[in-house]
């Protein structure tokens, strides 16, 4: 794989984005399940973006869409999706653009892309 993707580079702020969001936008609580999903999904994103930012490998890009994916759906499985409106919204956002540039860092990959055609 190719180093200093912009892709890496975008996921780290997704990530770091994540860990800041409830204290910047007005999640009903610091320490709700809402924020603890930021949080989680926020240092976890962030950690693979920095190591894929030194050693880049395609599986980090397998994570972040199992990420991505995962912050869309986890409104719905832990039922705050009522009563969180504003981090619903952002984990829905920011799971879409995971999920994207993840799908995105893998499509710019000649190798793995002969991998899924063959």
């Amino acid at each position: 794989m190719e180093t200093n993707r912009w892709q890496d580079q975008v996921m780290l702020i997704f990530g770091l984005w994540l860990i800041i969001s409830p204290f910047i936008l007005p999640y009903t609580s610091y320490t709700g399940m809402a924020a603890w999903i930021s949080y989680l999904f926020g240092v976890t994103v962030a950690a693979v973006a920095i190591t894929a930012l030194f050693y880049p490998r395609m599986w980090e890009e397998w994570v972040n869409l199992v990420l991505g994916i995962g912050l869309i759906v986890s409104p719905f499985l832990l039922q705050y999706i009522n009563e969180e409106v504003m981090a619903t919204w952002n984990h829905f956002i920011l799971g879409f653009l995971i999920a994207v540039d993840a799908i995105w860092a893998m499509l710019r990959n000649p190798t793995h892309r002969r991998r899924l055609t063959s």
